[in-house]
């Protein structure tokens, strides 16, 4: 009996690595992808300033007393003809944003701009109730969104909307910058993270036909096409994606930039970047749990419909590193008799598919979009930890989908942070279950590290070290940053 669950173990072991190695080697897909099509990056079409259609800005805020000013006046300072220019500020905030935005907007508008404050006292459908409502009463044709840590360069519209020539062009998005990218190490590893995103998928996606997304900010919208495609929703916590792909599988184009960058905050707290992590993985989960059947049942390309699906499932590869953190002890000790040129025949193949192929599709994001150094190389293994000790947030986050759990969209603090700004206590988001759980995990690891060394399995000590660094780092800090005061490890 011993040895037929040993025997088991050892089979769901290499059953989910496999499974794994699948989610992987579509990042490596994603790169080859990126580099066929890379000189396929669109002309921007000459308009006539007479043709300038009306464009309004909508500014989503919740509690963002640290970035609304920031935003406004950096918003207000787009060259765009005034008279086709409109800001909506939609404010669902409960604090002293309110009445610092009111000020704002009252001084703007004396200065001839078009600029409304929209409050809701009652937050329903977050923010993309805010966004709905917003919509129903904009004079634009075009609607450009910016989050509130987010600074558009004054040309930002003259650049994406002659782009809208293109009667069937529904959106176009920009690629995220970040303004505090070496604020830490934390940020250094999500700007990492993200970089991935923004250079390698969405480009290779929109160069090579198939969907990608709009990210929620940094992006401008034909309002048809989102009334086409029934509007802002808000049974799902990722709008953006939802509203997206219901887009697109309505016949509209979307066009991704990646040229055009629109600089964004990071954020410094690692609870509020798991927070954001959470929100990311089960909105995504949703959204393929709500449009999968319809995408299916659709006549878009094979090609099309199978990158939707390893996009929007992308984060159930989480609850598979969960799988394989619990086998992980059964199977070594089950692996422990097996003859070494099979493990290696088996092991070798597995581990490039898997740990190699994500790492080159973050070396060439940072290689591509001009920051790789040789700082990378030491961020790089940073960031595989970081990810790997995501797998309990973001699991969860998934499980919490799939039982249809319904939760509060969470916004993400932000705090005007540069390099060398300090992090205020306000709006922090302490965690304790998740990290502690983390912690646990990561003790369980150390201990299989113990065994491995026992057994004389020295080649498994870096995996094993990657899941005890990345699930123990992640609940410490999440447990740091919780209290009323927490350092933070700077970068030079």
């Amino acid at each position: 009996m011993k040895y037929d669950f040993l025997t088991l173990s050892v089979a769901l072991y290499y059953g989910l690595l496999f499974l794994l190695a699948i989610f992987c080697l579509h990042r490596f897909f994603l790169v080859y992808i990126y580099f066929q099509t890379r000189r396929r990056d669109p002309k921007l079409p000459v308009m006539d300033p007479d043709d300038w259609p009306m464009v309004t800005v909508q500014l989503p805020l919740f509690n963002e007393k640290y970035v609304a000013e920031r935003l406004l006046r950096q918003t207000a300072a787009l060259d765009y003809p005034a008279a086709k220019l409109e800001i909506q500020v939609l404010d669902d905030s409960t604090d002293e944003t309110t009445a610092l935005v009111a000020g704002l907007v009252s001084e703007l508008r004396k200065e001839g701009l078009t600029i409304t404050h929209l409050h809701r006292d009652q937050r329903s459908g977050f923010k993309a109730g805010a966004l709905a409502i917003g919509l129903s009463l904009c004079q634009g044709e075009l609607v450009a969104v910016f989050d509130a840590d987010f600074l558009p360069s004054p040309d930002f519209l003259r650049r994406t909307v002659p782009y809208f020539k293109e009667p069937e062009l529904g959106m176009v998005q920009a690629r995220w910058e970040f303004i505090n990218r070496n604020y830490s190490w934390l940020t250094q590893v999500q700007a990492m993270l993200l970089d991935g995103h923004f250079v390698i998928e969405h480009a290779a996606r929109n160069r090579s036909g198939r969907f990608f997304n709009f990210n929620g900010t940094a992006g401008i919208w034909r309002r048809t096409a989102i009334v086409d495609a029934g509007g802002w929703r808000a049974d799902t916590l990722t709008e953006d994606l939802d509203l997206s792909y219901r887009a697109q599988m309505q016949g509209w184009h979307f066009l991704y930039l990646k040229d055009l960058t629109v600089d964004s905050e990071l954020p410094e707290d690692i609870n509020a970047f798991k927070t954001q992590q959470h929100r990311w993985a089960k909105g995504s989960a949703e959204t393929l749990l709500k449009l999968t059947r319809p995408l299916l049942k659709s006549s878009l390309p094979g090609k099309v419909k199978i990158e939707a699906f390893f996009h929007m499932a992308g984060n159930f590869a989480y609850l598979l590193l969960l799988a394989l953190a619990l086998i992980m002890y059964p199977s070594l000790i089950g692996r422990f008799n097996l003859p070494w040129q099979q493990l290696l025949l088996i092991d070798v193949p597995l581990f490039l598919a898997t740990s190699c192929a994500v790492s080159l599709f973050f070396l060439v994001s940072q290689w591509e979009n001009g920051h790789y150094s040789r700082r990378t190389l030491i961020t790089l293994p940073l960031t595989l930890a970081v990810g790997v000790g995501l797998a309990v947030n973001n699991g969860k986050a998934v499980f919490e989908a799939f039982f249809n759990y319904r939760t509060p969209f969470v916004r993400t603090p932000k705090f005007n942070l540069s390099e060398g700004a300090n992090l205020s206590p306000t709006y922090r988001q302490p965690l304790y279950a998740v990290p502690t759980l983390e912690i646990f995990v990561g003790l369980y690891f150390l201990l299989i590290m113990a065994v491995a060394v026992n057994l004389g399995k020295f080649a498994l000590l870096p995996f094993l070290a990657l899941f005890a660094c990345g699930f123990t780092g992640n609940g410490i800090l999440s447990l740091i940053h919780g209290k009323r005061r927490f350092w933070r490890w700077r970068t030079v």
